[in-house]
């Protein structure tokens, strides 16, 4: 490296080149008494070993006045290729998050769970009991590959074991070899699996990527992982129950910014199509090239999608092809039907079960009316199959013996666990990022105001006749992607506290972005301008025409052609109000 790029390169490709595979001074910020927070430096890369830093933004400028430091907290995320964890797992899971954080665990949008508010003392505790059940948090955040998410709702379940098991060898595959993680967690002992450490990293280097990277696994009709949102895809190609291999997808991300139309989400583009043998090598010349090409000195323009953008799928495809050795054969046909999860109770051909729950915003925790955490703890005690996390925040237990049904349902009984028939379709659907009090990012609530903002909707979707016609709803308190707001058909992405942008018009198989209808709006405005939409909606929507679709044709906002096009494409000139 010349001295000219060095002096281009953003700070955080410095620290990594200087941290020493990832160590850092961890070991001596994690054990220094006096604070619950580390050096902005170290937590940079503690986010590598699968942990944030966070404080209580609910008391922040109250220990301010009272000269406090903020009231830190750690934010702790799960390694669970395909979302999939055994009853020992999840009891193990569980016992963490009450005995050393809040006491709740949370289903991701990566389709794994995240611990809340662990003090920095217990830091090691609780990473060092996620890998006594055979699970890590290492690469779940940073410049590297993260959780890989995987299809796994069991209406199409037949090549679901084969799926997942890809989804994990290209986890373990794509992991940072370094011994820091062991070293710092686990007093160092190696890793729960065959590889043997290195202290190189053969596949990223020193600086590793330039931004996070995140991989998934979709068979169609069901998008429910949203294949189009990731930064590589696997599309499964069966026939006759028999995978033949999987078209390839590149270049999806969700995360923009406020008025910079440089940024700009976008969906990922189909390039071909590999056989299953070669997938593995696939995804090492894919994360290649992004650590070979990409921007390493903006970070707001260091994603995947945008060095594609740049250099052109062309490009991207012949470089590809020059390191397989061989040309890409051509994407195979197929077709999604959408991007939600098959809710409630199947039975499968072997006589087994499987119940899917919608957990609002994936928060698994005991209230006054209803005990998720509490319930979960008993099933997992008498369940002989596992637990699958989906991508859109919900839980299936699943391969449920005949003999342990009525137990397991006496049980989400006793605990007023909600059956997903109870509820209206909107709220089956709806997905929001943690934001307030935790995320650092968060510019409005999200999780918190979700409950409510459906409460409002449901009451005018009734009215309209409208509570059993599904419309994918996503909230997220500020524009980084976390809750797939772009492809929601309707988005609210938070801009201030109190205010968000509505955006309308994705598609709801997922393969199409949405545009922004309105700004800064507060939630009565919100609600304002939903019921006019929503209106109109029933009033002139055409058979099995979806919300999103309806909102294009009727000119309420344009369609968007491309990730580009999402901030440059005018709005359309239809009025607000419905006429």
């Amino acid at each position: 490296m010349t001295d000219n790029q060095k002096q281009r390169l953003a700070p955080e490709e410095t620290l990594k080149i200087n941290s020493r595979y990832l160590r850092g001074g961890l070991i001596d910020s994690l054990a220094d008494p006096v604070t619950g927070a580390i050096p902005e430096d170290d937590a940079k890369l503690l986010k590598f070993h699968g942990a944030y830093l966070q404080d209580d933004r609910d008391v922040r400028q109250l220990r301010l006045q009272r000269k406090l430091e903020p009231a830190y907290g750690y934010l702790i995320r799960v390694r669970m290729p395909g979302g999939v964890c055994t009853p020992a797992q999840w009891l193990q899971l569980d016992d963490l998050a009450v005995r050393y954080g809040l006491p709740s665990l949370r289903i991701t949008t990566r389709q794994t769970f995240q611990f809340h508010g662990v003090p920095k003392r217990h830091l090691k505790t609780v990473i060092a009991g996620i890998n006594a059940a055979l699970l890590d948090t290492i690469a779940t955040c940073g410049d590297v590959n993260r959780n890989v998410v995987c299809h796994n709702n069991p209406h199409v379940s037949s090549l679901h074991g084969e799926l997942l098991a890809w989804a994990r060898r290209l986890s373990d595959e794509l992991l940072p070899r370094t011994r820091a993680y062991a070293e710092i967690w686990l007093d160092g002992k190696p890793l729960g699996d065959t590889r043997e450490p290195e202290e190189d990293e053969p596949l990223y280097g020193q600086t590793y990527l330039p931004r996070k990277f995140k991989i998934g696994i979709a068979l169609p009709p069901s998008n429910d992982v949203d294949i189009f949102a990731q930064d590589l895809g696997f599309i499964a190609i069966a026939e006759a129950g028999k995978l033949l291999g999987f078209n390839i997808a590149v270049g999806g991300g969700m995360g923009t910014t406020h008025s910079d139309t440089a940024t700009y989400p976008r969906l990922a583009s189909v390039i071909g199509f590999c056989p299953p043998e070669r997938l593995i090598e696939t995804a090492r010349h894919v994360l290649g090239i992004q650590r070979d090409f990409g921007d390493r000195g903006n970070r707001k323009h260091a994603r995947f999608k945008y060095t594609l953008d740049d250099l052109g799928l062309d490009w991207f495809r012949s470089e590809l092809e020059r390191r397989l050795g061989g040309s890409l054969a051509s994407a195979r046909p197929f077709a999604f039907t959408d991007n939600g999860d098959r809710l409630g109770w199947q039975e499968d051909p072997r006589g087994f079960w499987h119940l899917t729950l919608a957990v609002p915003s994936g928060r698994l925790r005991d209230t006054g009316e209803i005990g998720w955490l509490s319930a979960m703890r008993e099933i997992a005690r008498i369940h002989t199959g596992d637990f699958r996390l989906t991508a859109n925040q919900n839980l299936i237990i699943a391969r449920i013996s005949p003999t342990v049904k009525p137990d397991l349902e006496s049980l989400l009984e006793h605990h007023r666990i909600p059956q997903p028939e109870g509820l209206s379709a909107i709220r089956q659907r709806a997905i929001s990022c943690v934001a307030f009090p935790t995320c650092g990012l968060a510019m409005a609530e999200s999780e918190r105001w979700l409950p409510g903002l459906l409460d409002r909707l449901e009451t005018v979707l009734q009215e309209l006749g409208l509570e059993h016609v599904p419309i994918n709803l996503r909230l997220t308190g500020c524009p980084n992607g976390c809750g797939r707001p772009f492809l929601g058909e309707i988005g609210l992405v938070g801009k201030a506290p109190g205010r968000y942008n509505l955006y309308l018009g994705a598609a709801f198989n997922g393969s199409r972005l949405n545009r922004l209808y309105r700004e800064s709006l507060t939630g009565e405005e919100v609600i304002e301008a939903l019921t006019l939409l929503l209106r109109d909606y029933a009033q002139r929507r055409e058979s099995g025409e979806a919300f999103g679709d309806f909102v294009i044709r009727q000119h309420y906002v344009a369609a968007v052609a491309e990730g580009r096009d999402f901030h440059r494409t005018p709005r359309s000139t239809a009025p607000d109000r419905a006429d």
